[in-house]
């Protein structure tokens, strides 16, 4: 009789990194920004970093992007206090009905949106040189790329192209995924800086494998309790395809939502040490959680 295997209840993984979460979210957009106490956002983030931390995190990114609440002094803070680095983004958000997208947009060229990316990462965001962002974070709406997302992703590609940053992209159509990448090969711009953010949204794992393939990062993300079933086939069958080295897995999860009451729900970090990792192979966990991010961003 053939013993059943023990599967943990939580994954420690040491030096790892988790590649797509929030600390704080604001959709009210650059139109309605909300007004937030920094000390009360820290007070709900705090506890849900030391959790991580205690389960081998060291470094998170942090993809709430500018216009959206990005706030990188908030985010040195509980760097400082939790021992968790946390990465802040530049780019502009084109996805949540554009709220992110502030009027300028419409009227620079990807060339010159692009300047200010690279202006961010050289001299820091605000002209602060400690706050300085270690990717390109931006977002396009579902289905074919619109005019705008072919400017947002092309700023984000000759930005990339001149700091060796990676992108982040908010994509949730496979078809916009491989557009996505046809712009970032017209611009000259290595597939393996691109990434491939929600990918889990795209039901055709084909599509998945495609892009992969084509040397870009593909991110299974949006880990919820008991929600992660669909995530775990899809890292599956990236595996099984000989691809789980351009795999990449998150929660997508946090966040103190500013312009709720107390912030609302955080729900914190912890889905993917509690409930993905420990029903994937063991043997792949370093990969996902050390190997695949540190190649991807540095």
């Amino acid at each position: 009789m053939t013993t059943p295997a023990v599967v943990p209840d939580k994954a420690p993984v040491p030096d790892s990194v988790l590649v797509h979460e929030h600390v704080l979210v604001d959709f009210g957009g650059v139109a309605d920004p909300h007004a937030y106490d920094a000390d009360e956002v820290f007070a709900a983030a705090k506890p849900k970093l030391d959790e991580v931390y205690a389960l081998g995190c060291r470094r998170l990114l942090e993809c709430t992007p500018q216009g959206l609440g990005r706030d990188p002094v908030l985010l040195a803070r509980l760097a400082d206090a939790t021992g968790v680095e946390i990465a802040t983004n530049t780019g502009i958000y084109g996805a949540a009905d554009r709220v992110g997208v502030p009027p300028y947009v419409h009227e620079l060229s990807a060339e010159q949106l692009a300047r200010r990316f690279v202006d961010e990462y050289t001299h820091g965001i605000a002209g602060n040189p400690h706050a300085r962002p270690t990717f390109v974070k931006t977002a396009v709406r579902d289905g074919a790329l619109e005019d705008l997302d072919r400017k947002l992703v092309r700023a984000a590609a000759l930005t990339a192209r001149e700091t060796g940053l990676t992108v982040a992209s908010h994509t949730t159509a496979g078809v916009a995924a491989l557009e996505q990448l046809e712009i970032f090969a017209d611009v000259g711009v290595s597939a393996s800086q691109f990434v491939w953010v929600h990918a889990q949204a795209e039901p055709d794992g084909d599509i998945h494998e495609q892009v992969a393939r084509a040397g870009a990062w593909v991110e299974f993300d949006g880990l919820r309790p008991g929600d992660t079933q669909w995530q775990r086939t899809c890292v599956e069958r990236m595996a099984a395809a000989g691809l789980l080295d351009r795999t990449l897995v998150a929660n997508d999860s946090g966040w103190y939502h500013a312009g709720e009451p107390g912030g609302g729900e955080f729900l914190g970090y912890t889905f993917v040490y509690d409930e993905l990792l420990p029903a994937l192979d063991e043997s792949w966990w370093r990969t996902l959680m050390v190997d695949n991010p540190v190649a991807a961003f540095g």
